[in-house]
């Protein structure tokens, strides 16, 4: 399963679920399915929301069980 601190970083730049779909062109209702990990972002995407949370993918992004799953 795919891991993520999108909620953590939105919520520190004090955006909401819309905010960061707009800037990163998907709807309010994307961003909340992949914040549950219920919807595994595309490439493209998943760099988008990185840049936009000014962070890098694999700080952002992993895989259940690696080593970074204990952030």
């Amino acid at each position: 399963m795919l891991k993520n601190r999108v909620k953590e970083l939105r919520a520190r730049y004090g955006f909401t679920q819309s905010d960061l779909g707009k800037q990163v062109d998907v709807t309010r209702q994307t961003i909340a399915f992949i914040e549950k990990g219920e919807f595994s972002p595309s490439i493209t995407l998943a760099l988008k929301l990185a840049k936009a949370l000014q962070t890098n993918v694999d700080e952002l992004f992993w895989l259940e069980g690696d080593e970074e799953d204990e952030k």
